[in-house]
């Protein structure tokens, strides 16, 4: 997956993904020292970044695989991109998720016509019965992070941080599964080589941190945390061979996360979810320090902000 393949899925994504502003935050160039911008993912019409690699991978499907369906598994974002490209083109989508999936998220999947089945606690549950409809249905598998055509999609992202703010020093980016950080790793430092990419996950669900220490992807015995888009047992081998040597990762706790997200809502007028606010709650916590122009990427903002005050720290010993 190249740099070319990026500017390809950034064609073809005109008119369907929103290009989301890049916006100045005083209060957190103040604190850094250096200019901070939000990359505002959460203004995509699904509220994240996922509906970038889910129609360059769903729009490039032979017509035949369109004409079945398609399937997923997925905490909630993915699954919600999913099913508005399959309502755009007017075929089957049906989601699996984890039986704790927040309400909001998976009323967005039925809000784009999504069939929803929820499928235990875990990813490997979500994942499992994924498999077993798709081979059932005939459906095509669209993975969340771990294809090609999804870390093209998102490395759109990366694209666009670049032409907007051509001087970019520092660039944190939330990691789950990894695909994200992929593209926009791919894209970023294929235009500006000087440029530094960092990987943002919470404390209770360091995947990308451990694949960068072992030098492979590690399988993490268990996830938890309020930051639910970000809970992998462990990052994508492709996303991981895009970022290996390229990236390096920071973990925040779940207060810095909640305190990050309020923060956003009430102070900044920004409605982002646990996860979207995670590169926030670097900086304001102090777990990042970014050296020149940086830009955090609020990856998503699907949650109901009257639950904004129930957010409370999720423990390790809680499966995702």
């Amino acid at each position: 997956m190249t740099l070319d393949d990026i500017r390809d899925a950034a064609r073809h994504l005109a008119g369907v993904a929103a290009r989301t502003p890049l916006r100045e935050v005083p209060a957190l160039s103040q604190l850094a020292g250096v200019p901070i911008y939000l990359k505002l993912e959460n203004e995509q019409p699904t509220g994240a970044f996922k509906l970038r690699g889910a129609w360059t991978l769903i729009s490039r499907l032979a017509p035949a695989a369109r004409e079945r369906g398609v399937i997923t598994y997925s905490s909630g974002n993915h699954g919600q991109a999913v099913a508005f490209v399959a309502r755009r083109l007017g075929i089957r989508a049906v989601v699996t998720m984890p039986e704790t999936a927040p309400p909001a998220k998976v009323q967005g999947v039925r809000r784009w016509g999504g069939e929803v089945v929820l499928a235990g606690a875990t990813s490997e549950d979500r994942y499992a019965r994924a498999l077993a409809l798709a081979e059932a249905d005939g459906l095509t598998v669209v993975p969340p992070y771990d294809h090609p055509d999804i870390i093209a999609g998102q490395g759109t992202v990366g694209l666009e941080i670049v032409e907007d703010l051509p001087n970019v020093a520092q660039v944190a980016v939330p990691v789950g599964g990894g695909g994200l950080i992929a593209g926009i790793a791919t894209a970023v430092i294929g235009l500006r080589p000087h440029a530094a990419v960092t990987g943002v996950e919470p404390a209770g669900g360091a995947a990308l941190a451990a694949a960068v220490a072992a030098g492979t992807p590690v399988r993490l015995a268990r996830t938890g945390s309020v930051a639910d888009g970000l809970l992998p047992l462990a990052v994508g081998t492709l996303t991981f061979a895009h970022v290996k040597g390229h990236v390096d990762a920071v973990q925040v706790s779940d207060d810095a996360i909640i305190e990050a997200t309020r923060w956003l809502h009430r102070d900044v007028g920004v409605r982002a979810e646990p996860s979207g606010a995670a590169t926030t709650a670097a900086v304001r916590s102090g777990a990042w320090r970014p050296g020149g122009p940086a830009v955090l990427v609020v990856s998503g903002g699907n949650m109901d902000p009257d639950t904004i005050d129930d957010l409370t720290p999720v423990s390790l010993a809680e499966p995702s």
